[in-house]
């Protein structure tokens, strides 16, 4: 590789500075987004529990058949 001049490599260390300083950025913003997406994903599965529960209770109480507990059963009964 050719050597560089004083400006050219003023110019690439600026780069490279800001390119790092960019991509550390980035990071930090993804880092938000999954804090953000896991959070949401907890407090879906929170109130789905909540409501399996109302649901059960019902179809417990009607004695009807509780769809949800046989896709339980075939999901633990199937080969991983």
């Amino acid at each position: 590789m050719t050597k560089l001049n004083d400006e050219d490599k003023t110019f690439y260390e600026d780069t490279l500075a800001k390119s790092k300083q960019q991509i550390e950025i980035i990071d930090a913003k993804i880092e938000e987004e999954l804090a953000r997406v896991k959070e949401t994903i907890n407090t879906l599965q929170e109130q789905k529990k909540a409501v399996r529960q109302i649901y059960d209770g019902a179809a417990l109480v009607l004695g009807v058949k509780n769809e949800f507990e046989e896709g339980e059963e075939e999901a633990q009964t199937l080969p991983e």
